[in-house]
């Protein structure tokens, strides 16, 4: 749990690296080299062990979080007892802890009020005589000479006899007839520190965590393995445990489970980018719809697009990436590129017609004339995109943007054309002829652009 490092049983090691250009390795990958290493140090000496990088990612509690809500603290440990074994199963899920830890051993001193009667020794006077040798009790100041401030005086027993129970009963309290031995008036019990309440939302609730390395750098895969050995679970079991994603669970009254961490933020992510993509598409094709004067030429135009996925998911593949949170965002940022890139075509297609160029002439000079801005502007998305390749949270970004500008660039330079033929041959590309070239001067086309024209009017 990255985001308790202050307990008294936990440390925080902080390595620093040689500046970027004394090494030849990245942080990341100096990361996932040494893990194997010192997770076997770790699991030798029974220690829990979290390898955090810096900066560790947005605000959440781990990479993976299972939120477990239940009727009672046994049915929501008992769960998660279940989920934390399917975490540690799970090949690329590293960093695996839970709020089921162990609580730590403790001695409780006991007061005997029978036996402090008879000896005549108020029960407070052994509180006191506790205290004073485990915490300290003040006796006042010191006035130092030259001194700029007072020194405390404090009464305490040594650090190494107040840590041995067996110094700490020694030690003797007034009694009516004499001092008596703090072990004749209390009995020691061993018991355990209480167990931390998590609560969220206002409901009780069990965590397990776990962080992505190696094998998975994507929390889609890795919930999507997770998801498979919890319902392996749950038909075993035959009781179906409901799991939420951005809802959160109406109640306690009966188990469930909610994947949060950074997949809670994954999801919020796609939903919102989702919505304002569906807003901008939409805006997109209104003001074309403006422009062109047609309802039909902007869906021409926005056919590209999800043909930039052609490029976009076989590249991902080809370089080992995970399709994350910043590859939807390159996709949707080369979406603009490519509808420019559409609009280019069709405009050039339509001047030509007004011009007088038959159809299907016009359709081939626009795809041959317009492939070099084309192709420039593909050119200048690759080399800027570049840098970012190697940096492991924008690679995602820098594959969508290349892999989907080229994909585009090839298949919208014959996709759009045709696809404005098929449409424009049913009237449009006549309306802009006439609207352009009166009847009188069609006789005075090149023999060679008559019988073309020709079968465009018709």
């Amino acid at each position: 749990m990255v985001f308790l490092r202050g307990e008294a049983a936990q440390v925080d090691i902080q390595v620093n690296l040689v500046p970027k250009g004394a090494r030849k390795a990245q942080s990341h990958g100096i990361a996932t080299r040494v893990r194997p290493a010192l997770e076997a140090i770790a699991r030798d000496s029974g220690a829990r062990l979290k390898l955090v990088e810096i900066p560790p990612g947005p605000p959440v509690l781990d990479t993976l979080v299972a939120e477990v809500y239940g009727p009672s603290a046994a049915d929501r440990d008992a769960y998660a007892q279940q989920v934390l074994e399917a975490f540690r199963g799970t090949p690329g899920v590293v960093d695996v802890d839970s709020s089921l830890v162990a609580t730590a051993p403790k001695l409780s001193l006991q007061i005997d009020k029978e036996k402090a009667a008879l000896h005549g020794v108020a029960p407070d006077a052994i509180a006191q005589t506790v205290s004073m040798a485990a915490q300290g009790l003040s006796l006042g100041t010191l006035h130092v000479e030259r001194g700029a401030a007072q020194v405390p005086a404090l009464l305490q027993l040594a650090a190494a006899r107040r840590s041995r129970l067996e110094d700490l009963l020694q030690l003797t309290v007034p009694g009516q007839r004499g001092p008596v031995p703090l072990g004749e008036l209390v009995q020691v019990a061993h018991e355990r520190e209480d167990a931390e309440i998590f609560h969220k939302n206002l409901l009780p609730v069990a965590y397990v965590f776990g962080d992505l390395a190696g094998a998975i750098e994507s929390p889609v895969y890795a919930l999507k393995a997770l998801n498979q050995k919890l319902d392996a679970i749950a038909a075993k079991t035959g009781t179906a445990v409901p799991r939420y994603g951005l809802s959160l669970p109406e109640g306690t009254d009966e188990l469930s489970l909610k994947w949060d961490g950074e997949w809670h933020i994954t999801l919020e992510v796609f939903r919102d980018l989702g919505l304002a993509f569906a807003a901008v598409l939409i805006l997109i094709y209104v003001l074309v719809v403006g422009w062109f004067e047609s309802f039909s030429i902007p869906l021409v135009i926005l056919v590209p697009i999800p043909l930039s996925l052609i490029g976009i998911l076989p590249l991902h593949g080809l370089l080992g990436a995970f399709f994350t949170a910043t590859s939807m965002i390159g996709f949707i940022a080369g979406a603009g590129i490519i509808v420019r890139n559409s609009i280019i075509l069709v405009d050039f297609i339509e001047l030509k017609l007004r011009e007088g160029m038959p159809l299907a002439l016009a359709v081939e000079e626009a795809g041959v004339v317009r492939f070099r801005p084309m192709l420039l502007t593909a050119a200048a998305v690759l080399a800027g995109s570049a840098v970012m390749l190697a940096d492991p949270i924008f690679q995602g970004l820098a594959i969508s943007l290349m892999g989907g500008e080229v994909a585009a660039t090839l298949l919208s330079r014959i996709a759009v054309p045709v696809l404005y033929f098929l449409v424009a041959r049913r009237g449009r590309a006549a309306q802009l002829q006439r609207s352009s070239l009166p009847a009188e001067e069609i006789t005075s086309l090149p023999p060679v652009l008559k019988p073309a024209f020709a079968r465009s009017l018709s």
